[in-house]
């Protein structure tokens, strides 16, 4: 079956070759990509949602691949939705103006010259990426066995197509041209479309999610968001083993909070459900976009995933839970920040500690202030303006 699909998938893109370049390209239609086709959602998701509301986009018709979409029943208002990696997603590749993209795409896409690629990125960065991660000689990344220089050309292809990428913050503005090999003059620092609405908490719609998800009204609730670690996978997919006792955590905490557990959409092992656990912690599937959730939350423990950028935003307590952090620090990919003095909360190496001082409310605001000024220095509830009024110029004066 397999080889099957690989020979479908070849002849797929020997067709597209082919025919791409005949195919018109129409200046009023949209194409929109998140994480490879995963759902409805990120900065490609805000940034159509901005586009509906704007006047200046009411004759445009906005396109969305998805994968498995018509299983996922999947509705997105004012969109065309399409199968990802269908000839539909081909035909919409070469015939859109713009493309709004969260991630890197594959290299056997193909860009016309009158066609504006936007490349959204999907999170400022912690640990290191693309160029800037070190390989040794003859080393490979772990699951996908790719050598540095190969990794590497993944990315230059893409970035040879961008018009325009991203930056949310002053820190991206400075670490993107190193990282990616790109030219300081296709970087946008505009903060990130999704974050707007973290500029305007809306109370009501806060508790209108917290039902959904049937949280309690009356406890606090803390996210827990871990991410995958490189060296841990198989074929399938990026494993990764709890290091949490949440026995313990319901012991401390049950009084006043309840706890989220958000693994990371990578991670492919699922967790066994605890009854005694029930009404204190509660799991949501590792596919959910992690920004629906929050503004629901009033606190993040993390480890090394790149939420935090986005929660602080929120100016809540952020607690890091690095039960690892020798290993990970040196046999995986490495910071950018000097993690001790610059992230916006306290690292703990030992649970137990962690948990008691969310117990007695410990935590250091003038830390995050000060994290915030610099690494959030655009968010401000405006970035999807920014962003879509840079391309409605760049539509109506010729692309780059």
């Amino acid at each position: 079956m397999k080889w099957i699909k690989k020979i479908i998938h070849k002849c797929i893109v020997i067709a597209n070759r082919l025919i791409y370049r005949f195919i018109p390209v129409d200046d009023h239609t949209i194409l929109f990509i998140a994480f490879h086709g995963r759902g409805y959602s990120d900065n490609p998701k805000a940034i159509h949602q901005y586009m509906i509301q704007d006047e200046r986009f009411k004759n445009y018709k906005f396109v969305w691949a998805i994968k498995n979409h018509k299983k996922k029943n999947i509705y997105i208002e004012n969109a065309k939705i399409i199968e990802y990696f269908s000839f539909s997603y081909f035909y919409y590749l070469a015939h859109s103006k713009i493309w709004v993209v969260n991630c890197k795409l594959p290299g056997y896409v193909l860009k016309k010259e009158n066609q504006i690629y936007l490349q959204t990125w999907h999170g400022t960065p912690l640990k290191k990426l693309a160029h800037d991660i070190e390989l040794d000689k003859n080393a490979t990344f772990y699951r996908s066995q790719m050598d540095a220089q190969s990794m590497y050309k993944t990315y230059d292809v893409d970035v040879s197509r961008y018009n325009y990428m991203i930056s949310p913050n002053a820190f991206c503005s400075k670490i993107f041209p190193h990282a990616f090999n790109i030219h300081p003059s296709k970087l946008i620092e505009t903060g990130y479309p999704r974050n707007d609405i973290l500029s305007h908490v809306d109370l009501n719609r806060v508790k209108e999610k917290k039902k959904q998800l049937n949280l309690p009204l009356d406890k606090k609730v803390i996210l827990y968001a871990p991410t995958w670690r490189d060296n841990s996978y198989v074929a399938a997919g990026y494993t990764f083993k709890l290091q949490a006792d949440f026995h313990k955590w319901k012991e401390i905490l049950s009084d006043e909070y309840v706890v989220i557990f958000k693994p990371h959409y990578l991670i492919i092992n699922t967790f066994k459900e605890d009854k005694e656990l029930e009404g204190f912690l509660y799991s949501v599937d590792a596919t959910m976009d992690i920004a629906q959730l929050y503004e629901c939350c009033d606190i993040l423990i993390t480890d090394y995933s790149s939420v935090f950028f986005d929660y602080a935003i929120l100016n809540r307590p952020i607690y890091f839970y690095m039960y690892d952090l020798e290993e990970y620090a040196k046999d995986l990919r490495g910071f950018y920040l000097d993690i001790y003095n610059e992230l916006p909360g306290k690292i703990y190496r030992k649970e137990e500690e962690m948990l008691k001082d969310i117990s007695n409310s410990i935590f250091d605001f003038n830390k995050l202030s000060s994290f915030n000024s610099y690494f959030n220095n655009k968010e401000d509830g405006y970035a999807s303006k920014r962003v879509v009024d840079i391309l409605y110029e760049d539509i109506n004066h010729g692309a780059q």
